[in-house]
């Protein structure tokens, strides 16, 4: 298989805790210096026990670094103009330096609608149209969390990016579309593949970097790995009460060079780069200088 390589499975969660680290040096530093600490608020719309984990999560990774957090869970049956007025409540408390509404969102509240509301020197997830626009002209300072914990674990594993081809599966707007924009900027040949794409197979083969987020399990099997690739396991979901990524992580065993596993991946990495939008909104609008 793959010539005898051995696959390197990438630790997300020491990656994670090593920049976490840096940031709670960071905030000691701020408040130190006569600085408040960074204020993350987390808005949940109804009782979804992932949402609910997902959220404590978070707190806890604010309380490792030294930053505040807060959260409103609100009823399942709140209107999205209720959502919308408490927004507009955040949007302007200056005590509040990022805000993240927890997806998915009931049927009768548009998501798109409320990304937009959300202040975007204040989105912590990256996902406003203003911030995206940004990210595609090469100058946003917030960017949709899970991409750049893709790219992060790249950069720590020392993969080269210029020069390369990098195939990534998904287009969303959360995921698929921002991360072939950061690989673009770092200069790969980026080929976004989807549901029409033809061949998939084959043109996974063809890739030296592999980022499969299409949310369907074990879909990239192990000869549609190039030798020697980076593989970028982004997709998660539960199969018999188990979490599975959307390749088959023991057939890419001895032929990927690296490769994220379903746990302690880039789910960690997500988490932090979240922390990490959130210390850059707050420095942003205190008009200090962000080190990343």
């Amino acid at each position: 298989m793959g010539g005898g390589i051995e696959t390197v499975v990438v630790d997300g969660m020491a990656i994670a805790n090593q920049l976490r680290d840096g940031m709670k040096t960071e905030i000691e530093a701020l408040v130190a210096g006569g600085y408040r600490a960074p204020h993350l608020v987390v808005v949940l719309v109804g009782d979804d026990p992932a949402s609910k984990s997902y959220i404590k999560g978070k707190q806890r990774a604010c309380t490792r670094i030294g930053a505040d957090s807060s959260e409103h869970i609100l009823p399942e049956s709140t209107s999205e103009k209720e959502l919308l007025e408490l927004l507009d409540r955040l949007n302007a408390d200056d005590s509040v330096d990022g805000i993240l509404v927890q997806l998915p969102l009931p049927k009768h509240i548009s998501p798109e609608t409320i990304a937009e509301a959300v202040d975007p020197a204040k989105d912590a997830d990256g996902i406003h149209p203003l911030n995206f626009g940004r990210l595609l002209l090469g100058n946003a300072r917030l960017i949709s969390c899970t991409p750049l914990g893709v790219m992060a674990v790249l950069e720590r594993h020392g993969i080269e990016i210029a020069g390369k081809h990098a195939v990534v599966i998904g287009r969303s707007n959360i995921v698929g579309k921002p991360v072939s924009i950061l690989l673009q900027q770092q200069n790969a040949t980026v080929t976004m593949c989807h549901s029409r794409t033809q061949d998939l197979a084959g043109v996974c083969r063809s890739a030296d970097i592999l980022v499969a987020a299409a949310g369907k399990p074990r879909m990239v099997k192990g000869d549609w790995i190039r030798p020697g690739a980076a593989v970028m396991d982004v997709g998660v979901s539960e199969v018999d009460g188990k979490l599975i990524g959307d390749v088959d992580f023991d057939a890419a065993q001895g032929i990927a060079a690296i490769i994220t596993p379903s746990r302690r991946g880039i789910g960690p990495m997500t988490i932090t780069m979240l922390l990490r939008n959130t210390l850059n909104a707050y420095l942003s609008r205190k008009g200090i200088e962000p080190t990343r």
